[in-house]
């Protein structure tokens, strides 16, 4: 082997903890801890300035549908509160997060992956906040309109805050982490960690994943609701087959010319 290709060689050896040891990795995972933890404090605070005006956007559609939001417990409405400004804040810090995510992989990656990553970053904060914006605009107001008219002959519709709002939030969240599929998708091929024709043969699993997630988050039977769901999501994972063959067409002529 000549020296240039030993000098190539040599530049794709990776080492999984970077040039640290593993008591330095360690500390460097706590001080990124601790910085995550002050962000969402950060965030939290930021968010309870806004959680009177998002508990109205979050509590409008049950009221539209005639149900009723109650506070059960006289500690309830403090919790119900600092609920919504924690997730709130967790939304503020999201790209604080993927930061601190990022720089602590850094040491583990090639100059080129550190490029990906990076600037992924700024799409994942923003396809964070897509989904965020579907799930309190688009999915919800559909599904409580439904859960709330279900067997409402029967019986009031009157739901406790907390019940209510862990609801709402679980959908939000996930939501915002199902919009980054395709991106996690991107930079996968872009690594060469997963192939688009393995994301492509898992795809039948992938549609009852998404099924079964949908029911999960929006226990319903009916169709429509189920579809708000699982539609953007397959949508989204066909984007993701879409950018992962580009990832891989783009790492080809790369190596091509290389």
């Amino acid at each position: 082997m000549n020296q240039k290709a030993k000098a190539k060689t040599k530049k794709t050896v990776r080492s999984p903890l970077g040039e640290m040891s593993l008591l330095e990795h360690l500390d460097e995972l706590r001080r990124r801890f601790v910085i995550v933890i002050i962000a969402l404090l950060v965030g939290t605070l930021i968010g309870a300035i806004f959680t009177q005006p998002a508990l109205s956007i979050l509590t409008e559609p049950a009221k539209k549908a005639g149900a009723t939001i109650q506070f059960i417990t006289p500690t309830e409405a403090p919790a119900t509160f600092f609920k919504v400004a924690f997730i709130l804040g967790v939304v503020f810090a999201m790209p604080v997060i993927l930061y601190h995510v990022f720089m602590y992989l850094r040491p583990g990656l090639l100059p080129n992956e550190q490029l990906y990553v990076a600037v992924g970053i700024p799409f994942a904060s923003l396809s964070f906040l897509a989904g965020v914006a579907f799930a309190a605009l688009v999915a919800l107001p559909n599904a409580i309109a439904f859960l709330s008219g279900f067997m409402s002959e029967l019986a009031n519709h009157d739901y406790s805050a907390d019940y209510y709002l862990t609801f709402v939030g679980n959908v939000i969240l996930w939501s915002g982490l199902v919009f980054e599929t395709p991106l996690v998708m991107f930079i996968l091929s872009k690594l060469g960690i997963v192939s688009p024709q393995s994301f492509a043969k898992v795809r039948r699993f992938v549609l009852v994943g998404a099924a079964v997630g949908a029911a999960i988050v929006t226990p319903t039977p009916d169709p429509l609701n189920m579809a708000l769901i699982m539609g953007p999501f397959m949508l989204l994972y066909e984007l993701g087959i879409l950018l992962s063959r580009l990832a891989q067409a783009g790492k080809a002529k790369a190596e091509q010319a290389s």
